[in-house]
């Protein structure tokens, strides 16, 4: 590319002249070939380069003059860069160097050097560094271990021709449940009528098709010359500044070799000096600004703050609530994008009703794979994202910093490398994919919303993600966010289970953002999933319902009495429960209680309590004293068991009836004793399990899920009683 337009500067004075014969030139020019490339030991301080970049909407890649002030190593194992300045024409209209041109390609004598990266803190907005494309390169031939689940590649243009396909099956059905069938209309109409309409249709399309095509190249030549002689008109009217800058270059080139090789002796002594100057600059490396941002669609400012802190916790990335061009969204998709150094490019986690991404700039192509950025994305190395093409709107400075603002357009690759020197990617394959979907309910409201994203499968930020637009649906639909009640179901369609999904419900209230407690147990699903030790296990959706409601409904229990006192082991007794709604009347419940079938004789202390307390017992006593219970062995547990246990574990509108410890003050030496019984009984319960094949321990299991009772509010409390345990 650079060669294409070092020839067209010779042949043109003008910088308007350059970027109109550019324009026509593109579309012809050649990416399959990597640029030559300058190494860092060849550079040296106070040499003349030339960056390219988009600034404004008309999609024209322009240049702009950088100098090189000297480079920076900072020994083994550390980065390393090149300090320049920017100037000229370009730099002056932005105002300096701004975030979204980072990974602007740089040359100096027609050779790349290395991507536009980061400016410093407290410094003049002109001066930044570049990131050695020496640096760069190894990207390409980084392991790739992603997108490797048994999923397939999500295919955008069959979900698009699904899609379509679906909308008109489901019309189709509907006009036969109408009994507007194809035949009832056809009898309504004259004959011939029917068939004729169709073809005619046809042979409309037919003839268009082609006409739009022969129409495509010329509104699109028309296009470039349009940009070209607007911006010829643009830079005509800066006078004689852009050509000064043409000559010096020109002036450059034309040097003897002799005069080039004098100045090759000097250039040790200048870049010593350069290099002293920006000792200060290296010691402040801990003080740049962000090293991007973070585009958002659809989140309100709660649903970006909630996101924020989860992706970006350190507080490196900036954040930016736009970044979709009006009327793409993200279902759609180019097989035949072309990108080139200079061109914006955007990198995206999810696109939907709601997307997380970044632009940038690409600074190299070598057939259809990408360098961009300069710097990390969210720095996570081996990744899964969307690449994307970009349309730049426009910049904004400012005398901290400034930014180039540009929307994220389609889907046209893949992101498989976020490394400290920038991000690579493969234009033509695309990630595989989780789709979500989340409808939420006001019920104050009479307000319903259904939002549905595409996830790019990253375990690593799957959790995060999954959770974070859930709590955004919310958020966004809904005006009840303090003081309000929700019930939550939720499937996550995953082979981590043998059943093949991940299914729970649950109810929460929240004083101050229910919204916080409703993604828990979500996200708590997907981390055990997305943290399997053993496979990466495919997730192949998530789905999640979520209804709100203004209000505390919630309910303290105030009593429970067995119908009678003295019981066997393994009968059944009903328990009349009392318990009194949150500024409602009391109510009466018949809660029936299974008692063991092992339960020794004696006195049986018993809690009554909401599914989400959970009671002091001999178990945590265990745990006290460094004694390993099921529970602590739960984390050695398999995936699929832990899940099982999630979907098992009582919620928060259940009343549990289960043995609790005895509520008298124990002494020291009945703890002790407590202590022995407890792991005895541990160990005799083991080895009964092993002898019967576990049969009665999934029995008394079976028989622990009998003595929950649902109820409509949440159980706030806990309270204490008893029953006589005697064998007839």
């Amino acid at each position: 590319m650079y060669k294409s337009l070092k020839k067209c500067m010779k042949l043109k004075k003008s910088a308007a002249a350059l970027l109109a014969a550019m324009m026509v030139a593109l579309p012809g020019l050649s990416v399959s070939a990597m640029d030559p490339v300058m190494t860092f030991d060849e550079i040296w301080g106070g040499e003349s380069a030339t960056g390219y970049t988009v600034i404004d909407g008309n999609g024209v890649i322009e240049p702009f003059q950088v100098d090189i002030v000297g480079k920076m190593n900072g020994g083994s194992g550390d980065s390393r860069s090149i300090m320049a300045r920017a100037s000229g024409p370009l730099i002056e209209q932005t105002g300096g160097v701004l975030q979204g041109m980072s990974g602007s390609p740089i040359y100096v004598d027609g050779r790349l050097i290395g991507a536009l990266a980061s400016g410093i803190k407290e410094m003049a907005p002109y001066t930044f560094f570049i990131t050695p494309i020496e640096d760069m390169t190894p990207l390409w031939s980084m392991p790739d271990n992603k997108n490797k689940s048994r999923l397939a590649s999500f295919d955008l243009k069959k979900y698009q021709e699904d899609k379509a396909k679906k909308a008109e099956e489901d019309a189709k059905k509907a006009a036969e449940d109408k009994g507007e069938s194809a035949e009832n209309k056809e009898e309504s109409q004259p004959e011939g009528a029917a068939a004729e309409k169709p073809a005619a249709e046809g042979a409309a399309a037919a003839e268009e098709k082609p006409a739009e095509a022969e129409k495509k190249p010329e509104a699109e030549k028309k296009q470039a010359e349009e940009k070209a002689d607007k911006q010829e008109e643009k830079n005509a009217q800066a006078g004689e500044k852009a050509p000064a800058a043409e000559e010096k270059q020109a002036q450059a080139e034309e040097k003897p070799a002799a005069d080039k090789q004098e100045k090759a002796k000097d250039q040790p002594e200048k870049a010593e000096a350069a290099e002293a100057a920006a000792s200060e600059a290296e010691a402040k490396k801990m003080e740049k600004e962000p090293k991007g941002a973070l585009f958002f669609s659809g989140f309100n400012s709660s649903g970006l703050e909630f996101l924020k802190k989860r992706l970006d916790p350190k507080g490196e990335l900036s954040f930016v609530p736009m970044g979709i061009e009006a009327g793409q969204g993200f279902l759609s998709t180019r097989y035949d994008a072309e990108l080139y150094p200079g061109s914006p490019v955007g990198v995206a986690v999810v696109c939907g009703d709601f997307s997380v991404g970044a632009t940038g700039t690409v600074t190299a192509v070598d057939g259809n794979k990408v360098l961009a950025f300069g710097h990390s994305f969210m720095h996570k190395g081996n990744v899964n994202y969307f690449m994307t093409d970009a349309s730049v709107v426009g910049t904004i400075s400012g005398p901290a910093a400034g930014m180039k603002i540009a929307n994220m357009g389609a889907i046209i690759g893949r992101i498989n490398q976020d490394r400290e020197t920038g991000v690579a990617g493969i234009m033509g394959e695309f990630p595989s994919v989780v789709p979500m979907k989340v409808r939420v309910e006001d019920k104050t409201l009479g307000r319903q919303k259904d939002y549905g994203v595409r996830i790019a499968y990253d375990e690593d930020y799957l959790p995060q993600l999954t959770a974070g637009i859930a709590y955004a649906a919310v958020s966004k639909t809904s005006d009840t966010k303090a003081g309000a009640t929700a019930k939550v179901d939720f499937t996550i369609r995953t082979d981590a289970l043998p059943e093949g999904k991940v299914v729970r419900s649950n109810m929460f209230y929240g004083a101050e953002d229910v919204g916080q407690n409703i993604v828990g147990e979500l996200a708590q699903a997907m981390n055990l999933i997305c943290g399997n030790k053993d496979k990466e296990s495919d997730i192949v959706d998530v789905q999640a319902q979520i209804s709100i409601e203004e209000g505390r409904h919630t309910a303290s229990l105030i009593s429970a009495t067995p119908e009678k006192q003295v019981v066997s082991p393994g009968e059944t007794v009903n328990f009349k429960t009392t318990i009194k709604p949150y500024r409602g009347e009391k109510q009466t419940l018949d809660i029936p209680y299974k008692v063991p079938s092992i339960q020794q004789d004696g006195v049986m202390h018993l809690d009554v309590r909401g599914g989400g307390f959970i009671p002091v017992t001999a178990a945590m006593l265990l745990q006290q004293v460094g004694i390993e219970t099921a529970e602590e062995e739960g984390k050695n547990q398999k995936v699929a068991d832990r899940l099982k246990a999630l979907m098992d574990t009582p919620k928060n509108n259940e009343i549990i009836i289960a043995p609790g410890a005895s509520q008298e003050p124990l002494s020291e030496r009945e703890q002790r004793r407590l202590i022995r019984e407890a792991g005895k009984a541990a160990k005799a319960q083991a080895e009964e399990e092993q002898r019967n094949h576990k049969v009665e321990f999934l029995k008394e299991k079976k028989d622990d899920e009998q003595n929950r009772f649902a109820t409509d509010y949440i159980i706030d409390n806990v309270i204490h009683t008893t029953i006589k345990v005697e064998r007839k």
